[in-house]
């Protein structure tokens, strides 16, 4: 597009918006060029920061008239690409939509806008006892409306499960600009589960414009024991029994020992930094419960062959625990220049073989991969530590990362848990479905969205993305992508 093209198109953005909320200087842009999965960049048309949903609609009614690329954009914390924006495109960031709508004490629930903060939701709710359960570790600044894309878990999501198990309902604006409300709330709710069809579709099928959370009550007590193993087989193997005895803890997450050492240089949260691997098992309800459950747990663990239990001996030191884990990202970032997360889910049974095998591709490749994953139900975050100054080894760690999640699906696994599939996935996506599947998937999309303006490009891949699967790469900012050169 022209320079006067665009210049037109900014002026037709200002008709709808506030000036101030069109931004087309190329400075400002920048800031929108990626998002947490950085290594894939891409300067945008325009950014548009609406703060109502009428504006919303009117925003994307405009863009499917002319066929504009709309990519929708929360905090931009999303790790596979999902959010990179196209040349020829918008991003439509719903940062301005952020208010707390309601907050409801019988029904337990929330209206939010999509561009709510996760922790405020908790925050918001404290005082009537309640909370949001999903918790990323990016919770502090990731949005609700990132979270529905992504289908956004947390460190949590053992128990109370993905965001997918805590959205009641969304509206949604359409590609063609039209709000449909899905509710899933009402006993009489029939017809197909739309609900679970827009969570973690990645902007593809439409603008999450207002969600409704479900609120849980505030456990009376939660208690972790901090577990050493020397193996991660070993460690797998006593989650695992403690699930078969009965017993689903809150979080069940683990550490190997480079991700052990980073992560206390960083949170001085009382790791053992000997360590190969450390468990953290949190357990919450009654008093008596968790007393109850404490007891057993530990017997099942050194029955199981930790080295050593540790008890957090109160809420200072489990909230100290736990936040080791949540910085083991930004932690693993010091170690090297830059940093490449995976996301796979593995059943459980295959956590000692799997991490063997990352152990061993890691040595092929010359790379060090520190390893975070949610133990619980298996979902992998090994990080590739890698320099990306350095010529060739960015493509070097990407072969690498698609190994470690064709291992994930040869052992029956997916190459994603919540971090979605983006751009960063495509060529995997070819192996885990096959060619009538996908078609499949864009025949759905197609259904939302005809022209295919909102996200183009991401997530489910074409035909011939997957011939080229073992050519894609990302040189000099310009993403290779078939579908992206339609626009």
């Amino acid at each position: 597009m022209s320079q006067p093209e665009r210049a037109e198109l900014a002026s037709l953005f200002r008709a709808i918006l506030e000036p101030e909320s069109v931004i087309d200087a190329p400075t400002s842009l920048a800031a929108y060029e990626c998002d947490g999965l950085s290594a894939y960049r891409q300067t945008p048309l325009l950014v548009l920061l609406p703060e109502t949903i009428a504006q919303v609609q009117r925003i994307v009614s405009l863009c499917n008239e002319r066929e504009i690329p709309v990519v929708s954009r929360g905090a931009g914390t999303s790790l596979s690409g999902g959010a990179v924006p196209h040349a020829q495109g918008i991003v439509l960031s719903l940062a301005k939509m952020n208010r707390i709508i309601k907050l409801d004490l019988q029904s337990r629930t929330a209206v939010v806008e999509p561009g709510v903060r996760n922790l405020a939701v908790s925050e918001a709710a404290k005082p009537l006892g309640l909370y949001y359960a999903p918790d990323p570790s990016s919770q502090i600044v990731c949005s609700i409306g990132g979270n529905v894309a992504e289908n956004a878990g947390g460190v949590h999501c053992l128990k109370y499960g993905l965001t997918l198990h805590n959205v009641l309902g969304v509206k949604l604006v359409t590609a063609s600009g039209e709000l449909i409300v899905i509710d899933q709330q009402s006993m009489q709710s029939q017809g197909y589960d739309l609900l679970s069809l827009v969570i973690g579709s990645e902007g593809m099928l439409g603008i999450v414009v207002e969600v409704t959370l479900k609120l849980l009550p505030i456990p009376e007590c939660a208690r972790v024991i901090l577990s050493v193993f020397d193996s991660v087989e070993t460690a797998g193997n006593a989650v695992a029994s403690i699930i078969a005895a009965g017993i689903i803890p809150a979080g069940a997450e683990m550490m190997d020992n480079l991700a052990i050492r980073a992560a206390e240089a960083f949170a001085h949260a009382g790791y053992p930094v000997d360590a190969e691997v450390i468990l953290l098992c949190e357990l919450d309800g009654s008093p008596q419960e968790v007393e109850a459950q404490i007891a057993r747990v530990e017997a099942i663990l050194i029955e199981s062959g930790a080295v050593e239990t540790r008890l957090a001996k109160d809420e200072a030191e489990r909230l100290l625990f736990w936040s080791g884990r949540k910085n083991a990202f930004p932690a693993v970032g010091r170690l090297s220049p830059d940093y490449y997360c995976i996301d796979g889910t593995i059943p459980r049974k295959a956590l000692g073989p799997v991490l063997r095998e990352i152990g061993r591709l890691s040595e092929q490749y010359g790379l060090r991969i520190a390893n975070v994953f949610h133990a619980g139900d298996g979902n992998l975050h090994p990080l590739i530590l890698y320099d990306a100054n350095k010529p060739g080894e960015f493509e070097k760690t990407e072969e690498l990362g698609s190994k470690i999640l064709q291992l994930c699906i040869k052992h029956g696994g997916t190459i994603t848990g919540e971090h979605g599939v983006g751009l960063e996935k495509l060529g995997e996506m070819c192996i885990q479905f096959s060619e009538i599947e996908r078609n499949q998937f864009h025949a759905i999309r197609d259904a939302f969205d005809p022209r295919r303006i909102l996200n183009p490009g991401k997530a489910i891949p074409t035909l011939a993305r997957c011939a080229e699967f073992n050519k894609m790469h990302v040189h000099l900012g310009q993403i290779a992508h078939p579908e992206l050169e339609r626009f």
